[in-house]
């Protein structure tokens, strides 16, 4: 179901004009659609039905508590990969028994603070890791649950920046060593316990043959485990299933959930997995206004008020995202096409929403809305040129509901001190 639809010629959010929001609540703004995220919560659930299973949404795509408080009503848990992310999850009442925990960097201080929370199992992505989990696990008198988030090498085929199962990527132990770390670990580290093997080779993607050779990969590890004695309760296969952007025919949640399940058949094994981009990325658009149309020899330009501070991936990744008007019954809808770069305030030449993107002409005071904004929008978001941060508003039919507000400068220089 696509929440985003034009009516009359104005686009909606659910039932309400996108028009109507960005009069009164102003532009650069997040909006959000409930039902497309509850629409989302359930192709995994019910993809997953008759399995044994555990989806942990992945924080780090849209952070929002409000929003992570409707998905763990749903009954999903979430995969966090910072203290605060586990924060987060806290006070939106995500069980700890319903939590993983991934990342390269963490912290003592985390790992202690998710064993107090007795999270699921961390997945854990180096030797050294793995021994500051054992040494602070025994210094609180605990046994750690810990799988290793193994690299099996295979290429996601999606873009390098979000790439992380090759084996040049800083992510995970590679699959090649990781019999013997798991061996010796279960012989030498008292204070953990191997639960599972887990894995996650990439965001975006939208073929499944790697989730496929992943999968066989994954699995021969493991028969090799388990013959080796050790008791294994979870695969962890993470996330990374791709969204629509631009067209692109994007597998369905159960289709790659027939993957894992026809590749482990035989094996008791709880499935987890970590969907982020999947989940959200279509829930939201950023709406912006254009503030100034500026023409030169060689290019139209449309400089509207949100800029890379507010939607970083186009700058990032040179990433591709639908970009509509959202009335277009004010100018003619026969008005030529031209070319524009939408570009943003920020002083960087890489500042920019699109480049070279076709339009029926555009005028100041036009409102735009980025479509598929929800990962990786908001929560990439910053203060770069001192400039406050976006709402977040939530649609849920006809309702909107604030759900974080926009920042102030006050904002901006909050725990900051001058000198004397």
């Amino acid at each position: 179901m696509d929440p985003f639809l034009f009516r009359n010629n104005n686009l909606y959010c659910e039932d309400v004009a996108l028009a109507d929001i960005a009069a009164e609540y102003g532009t650069p703004c997040y909006v959000y659609s409930k039902s497309f995220l509850l629409s989302r919560c359930q192709a995994y659930l019910q993809a997953l039905a008759g399995y044994k299973h555990l989806v942990c949404y992945s924080v780090k795509a849209a952070s929002n508590i409000y929003l992570l408080k409707i998905i763990a009503e749903q009954g999903l848990g979430c995969d966090i990969v910072s203290g605060g992310e586990l924060f987060r999850a806290k006070l939106a009442g995500v069980p700890g028994r319903k939590i993983v925990y991934s990342g390269v960097g963490k912290s003592a201080a985390e790992i202690r603070s998710a064993l107090e929370y007795n999270i699921l199992f961390f997945n854990v992505e180096s030797e050294d890791e793995l021994l500051l989990i054992n040494e602070t696990a025994a210094e609180m008198g605990l046994i750690a649950p810990v799988t290793l988030r193994v690299n099996p090498d295979v290429d996601p085929l999606t873009h390098p920046y979000i790439s992380t199962g090759l084996k040049e990527n800083k992510f995970g132990i590679p699959i090649v060593d990781a019999e013997r770390i798991y061996l010796q670990a279960f012989n030498d580290c008292k204070n953990i316990k191997f639960v599972g093997v887990d894995c996650h080779i990439g965001s975006q993607l939208i073929k499944l043959s790697p989730f496929k050779d992943t999968a066989f990969r994954v699995r021969a590890l493991i028969e090799n485990l388990l013959s080796h004695g050790l008791q294994l309760d979870y695969v962890d296969f993470g996330g990374g299933l791709g969204i629509d952007y631009d067209g692109e025919d994007v597998p369905e949640v159960n289709q790659l959930v027939d993957i894992f399940t026809e590749v482990l058949e035989g094996l008791d094994l709880t499935i987890v997995l970590e969907p982020g981009r999947s989940m959200v990325g279509n829930s939201a658009v950023m709406l912006t206004k254009i503030q100034y149309i500026k023409n030169s020899s060689e290019k139209k330009f449309a400089i509207v008020d949100a800029g890379m501070n507010d939607l970083l991936r186009p700058s990032l990744y040179n990433a591709f995202q639908k970009i509509e008007k959202i009335n277009i019954s004010q100018h003619s809808a026969s008005d030529p096409f031209s070319k524009y770069d939408i570009v943003g305030p920020i002083c960087e030449s890489g500042d920019f929403l699109a480049k070279e993107r076709a339009f029926p002409e555009l005028y100041k005071d036009d409102v735009l809305a980025v479509m598929g904004a929800g990962a990786y929008g908001f929560s990439m978001s910053s203060n770069y040129n001192s400039r406050p941060r976006a709402p977040e508003l939530l649609v849920d039919g006809s309702s909107v509901t604030v759900i974080r507000e926009r920042e102030s400068y006050e904002d901006l220089v909050r725990g900051e001190k001058l000198g004397r």
